[in-house]
């Protein structure tokens, strides 16, 4: 799966279609309330909002109707609990405006001032958002971004929307894109999705039973409530996190490089970076096991060394990490992420390793005991993170030939944030940054080092075979 974002992502020319499904009371009174998690808490809390959303898009692998699609779209609903549930403010009443957003997040849990409800869920209709006539790749890229925009947001009901691109000559299947506020959904998510719309869709069209034949998805409510109910992390997780704030002058990491003023939030650039065709991602990883690492390692490895030569301080990085630890929940659809933070101070593999392994295991507490003394997870402008996604490596996958695509939304940010994205085709950087003067300088002088030093063990391989063979051709000098 791609990662990209809804101004560049890959639409095929067609009419565009959106199906929005009618939330109703539940038949229980009072409805059922539900918990809420530390990472919804802190999302949902900074109010609507457009740009709040992600998306995946993907090519059905058969053609299909829109009746068809709508029906097998209602038994992915009934499947995934947090699919059929809504946020509101607690003692919302009906047309009150929502309160001012608090300065510093709580956590989630019994101090959240939302309310998370059960919803029961039924059919609705399709509405046509591209005029009369095929539009083009770029006009449909805008009306998607707008409408998503305008109803994927954390209090819309539901704050989910499910697209259908139909291109009009009907040699290509449909294209689907599902849009979801994130407070219900993660990268893994995205996949769950595809998979399940795409198999559905083929049962409706074998009349057979839809989605007999899925594996059982758990509501992420129930995790949530497994994540509340763990015992408090010990001294030492409590200590370790203190000083990690502490060394970001008590807030989360911030890049180390100059990003100009970021004092409010604004556009961004969205830059994507091809570094390991398949055959060179192999290589590379070879390289790590002989020194008895994984890939990850060389990236923590090289980014230190940027962060030591260009700041003069040691690497870190908001570092988000999955919380499906048991099988039970590999087949749901949620936000089953928390944050870490990964530091390094040295830029050798094995205390690059060592890093990442630290923060994974600090990440495996639930955060909001850790961040409730801070009044939430504390981040201040200039925030830092970076994200690991293999996707040969998750029991969730959709076919390439289905051109699955993870959408991010177009935001106005004071941050930095890189996501490494690896599956059978090799590996691509998409970084997100400010747009300004200071940071588009910065950021390429980062990226550029960090490309160069991901390469740099195919570089080393060529030299030594050169030198073994001097008619031997470069195997990195591959054009990207």
């Amino acid at each position: 799966m791609r990662l990209t974002n809804v101004s560049q992502m890959q639409v095929q020319p067609g009419r565009l279609y959106s199906y929005s499904v009618r939330t109703h009371p539940p038949d229980r009174h009072p409805p059922l309330r539900l918990p809420v998690s530390f990472d919804q808490d802190r999302h949902v809390s900074f109010g609507s909002r457009p740009g709040s959303w992600m998306a995946v898009a993907f090519s059905l692998p058969v053609p299909a109707s829109r009746e068809t699609i709508a029906e097998a779209w209602s038994q992915v609903i009934s499947r995934h609990g947090t699919l059929r549930s809504v946020f509101t403010w607690k003692n919302h009443n009906d047309g009150a405006p929502e309160p001012d957003p608090p300065s510093r997040q709580l956590s989630g849990g019994p101090q959240t001032r939302l309310c998370l409800t059960a919803v029961n869920i039924t059919p609705g209709e399709w509405e046509e958002l591209s005029d009369a006539g095929a539009q083009s790749p770029d006009v449909l890229r805008s009306r998607l971004r707008s409408h998503f925009d305008q109803v994927c947001r954390s209090f819309a009901t539901p704050s989910y929307r499910l697209c259908v691109i139909e291109e009009e000559t009907g040699e290509r299947t449909p294209q689907v894109i599902i849009g979801s506020d994130h407070a219900h959904i993660d990268a893994w998510s995205l996949l769950v999705l595809a998979r399940d719309m795409a198999e559905c869709v083929q049962d409706v069209l074998a009349g057979e039973p839809v989605g007999a034949r899925l594996p059982p998805a758990e509501a992420f409510a129930a995790h949530s409530q497994q994540l509340e109910d763990q015992p408090f992390p010990p001294q030492e997780v409590l200590s370790r996190w203190s000083d990690i704030l502490a060394a970001g002058g008590g807030s989360m990491p911030r890049f180390p490089l100059d990003l100009g003023d970021i004092s409010q939030p604004v556009e961004e650039i969205v830059e994507i970076r091809d570094v390991f065709d398949s055959e060179e991602l192999a290589q590379v990883e070879v390289h790590a096991a002989e020194h008895q690492v994984r890939l990850i390692a060389v990236a923590v490895s090289v980014m230190t060394r940027l962060a030591g030569e260009l700041s003069g301080e040691p690497f870190r990085a908001v570092f988000p990490v999955h919380s499906r630890h048991d099988r039970r929940w590999f087949d749901s659809v949620g936000w089953f992420i928390t944050n870490s933070v990964l530091e390094n101070h040295q830029d050798d593999y094995q205390g690059s390793y060592a890093a990442v392994k630290e923060a994974a295991r600090l990440g495996s507490y639930p955060l909001a005991p850790i961040m409730r003394p801070h009044g939430g997870m504390p981040q201040d402008p200039g925030m830092f993170a970076m994200s690991w996604l293999d996707h040969r490596k998750l029991p969730v996958n959709v076919a390439e030939e289905l051109n699955p695509q993870h959408v991010s939304a177009v935001i106005r940010t004071d941050g930095v944030m890189i996501w490494f994205v690896i599956n059978q085709t090799g590996m691509h950087l998409r970084c997100r940054y400010p747009d300004t003067r200071q940071a588009r300088r910065s950021m390429r002088t980062w990226l550029a080092g960090l490309v160069y030093g991901l390469r740099a063990p195919l570089e080393q391989q060529a030299l030594r075979a050169l030198r073994a063979d001097p008619s031997s051709e470069f195997p990195s000098s591959k054009k990207r």
